[in-house]
């Protein structure tokens, strides 16, 4: 099978045009706050040079039309998001936000994939049009760059299905339409509808108008970044506690829901099982950690406990990364909740990383029914998933995911070690860069950095977390032999 280049040049330079003129809404805000000419300056020339360079590409093959295959979808995900991310490091890189070219490229990877982990020690310090634009990369990175690309994609003679199937694996629901422009819709008007409504909901909680839009986009892409180095802590006002905890639970459930959920009302919602795992995983694990902070003494003040439970355990399994208390400090059991969170993740379809909950869902099934078939050899019980039998090679593909997803886990720990910060440092990196989360444990806990790494372990961390946000097969595939065969 030949690889569609012109088609995949086509939509590359769409997206390449989208990153440029997202950076322009950066050049206003740091004209606004008086930033140093040079920042100003350096975020409007990027903006422009980009947007030129993404309209000339797209110009040179407007005229072909490709309907875009399975491998080529694959091809496409991992150079846009490569592509993304190296653009989007540039400016960090000339304005000296950053000081090297490995800290701009893991800055910005961390924001296109909504990860929220950062090497910049103090970013209070630092201009508020880069500031900005770290925001922006997650905002943007939340919804696809990719899926930005799709929406225009009927237009231009290209079909994206088999694109769009690679980006939002979906396991719990069928396609909430068969017409690829009404699927665009839903996630548009749903992810734009949560940003505005945060937005006015942190103004009127208290928050300046910058703080927030930075942290809006922050929180629905569940991506973590903030403006401040101490964190959510900073505000240290629990009307925007709840208000950011509500929507991190939002933005971490399947998005198709809300479309069923209009259609058929909210039972679409409570009676989906991957939802109900993911709420009651949320709300068990708020009430151990509450209580067992409680019995160790660790605060005598139950409201507050509670507050600061719920709010981790929410930021962690939607793998949006924020903080409002040094996790560190809790006790390890605590600690040990919130690093099988990390792993467990999200619901698919959603902005959130990790394993996903619909597929830990599999797994959990799949481990019941061979205990079933041991006992009972000759009996016939299918896995459900939402009262639909899983078909046997979707459960062997969640296998082979979950221990693709263990195994370069393990390498990638193994590969970080070398810099020797510890084994809870360097395990807990890997994990959440691969599951998109942000923060993590030991030297890069609540209040770290990852700026202590080597560049060589940076650039690690740089293909997990790129490897966790294009669900692993995307990206591994490409360095397959099979997969650049023309006759495959």
């Amino acid at each position: 099978m030949t690889i569609h280049y012109k088609a995949l040049l086509k939509v590359v330079g769409i997206l390449v045009m989208v990153t440029g003129l997202s950076m322009l809404p950066s050049f206003f805000v740091s004209a606004f706050y008086h930033d140093s000419p040079g920042v100003g300056l350096t975020l409007f020339l990027c903006g422009l040079f980009f947007t030129w360079l993404g309209y000339m590409l797209f110009h040179m093959f407007r005229g072909y039309r490709q309907e875009l295959k399975i491998r080529d979808g694959f091809l496409l995900l991992a150079v846009c998001w490569f592509t993304a991310s190296i653009i989007g490091a540039v400016p960090l890189l000339i304005t000296g936000a950053v000081s090297s070219p490995i800290d701009a490229l893991f800055e910005s990877v961390s924001g296109f994939c909504t990860t929220g982990s950062t090497v910049i020690g103090d970013i209070e310090s630092m201009p508020r049009g880069i500031v900005f634009w770290r925001a922006t990369t997650q905002w943007v990175g939340g919804i696809g760059i990719l899926v930005l690309a799709i929406g225009l994609m009927p237009s231009l003679g290209i079909t994206g299905q088999n694109v769009l199937s690679n980006e939002l694996p979906n396991l719990s629901l069928g396609k909430i339409s068969t017409r690829m422009p009404d699927v665009i819709k839903t996630l548009y008007v749903t992810y734009c509808t949560f940003t505005i409504t945060e937005i006015i909901a942190l103004k009127l909680a208290g928050l300046s108008f910058f703080d927030a839009v930075v942290h809006t986009f922050a929180t629905v892409s569940t991506g973590g970044f903030t403006a401040y180095n101490d964190g959510m802590a900073h505000f240290d006002n629990t009307a925007v506690y709840v208000i950011v905890m509500i929507f991190m639970l939002l933005c971490g459930i399947n998005f198709n829901l809300y479309y069923s959920a209009l259609k058929r009302g909210i039972h679409a919602l409570i009676d989906d099982v991957e939802f109900r795992f993911y709420f009651m995983a949320a709300v068990v694990s708020s009430a151990v950690i509450c209580m067992t902070l409680l019995i160790t003494s660790y605060d005598s003040d139950i409201y507050n406990l509670a507050l600061e439970s719920a709010f981790q355990v929410i930021s962690v399994i939607s793998t949006t990364g924020f903080t409002i208390a040094d996790y560190m400090q809790w006790p390890v059991f605590c600690q040990a909740i919130l690093l099988i969170l990390m792993f467990i993740g999200g619901c698919s379809s959603s902005t959130s990383g990790g394993v996903k909950a619909v597929r830990i869902l599999v797994i959990l099934r799949y481990i019941v029914h061979g205990s079933h078939s041991r006992l009972h050899p000759n009996s016939i019980k299918p896995i459900t998933i939402n009262g639909n039998s899983v078909p046997n090679n979707t459960v062997t593909s969640v296998t082979y995911h979950v221990f693709l997803y263990i195994i370069i886990m393990l390498a990638g720990t193994f590969i970080v070690s070398i810099d020797n910060m510890g084994l809870e440092t360097s395990f807990s990196a890997v994990i959440t860069c691969m599951g998109n989360i942000g923060p993590a444990l030991g030297d890069i806990g609540a209040t770290g950095t990852f700026a202590d790494f080597s560049w060589f372990s940076k650039l690690a961390l740089c293909v997990s977390m790129l490897a966790g946000r294009l669900e692993l097969y995307t990206l591994f595939i490409l360095f397959t032999p099979r997969f650049w065969r023309p006759d495959n």
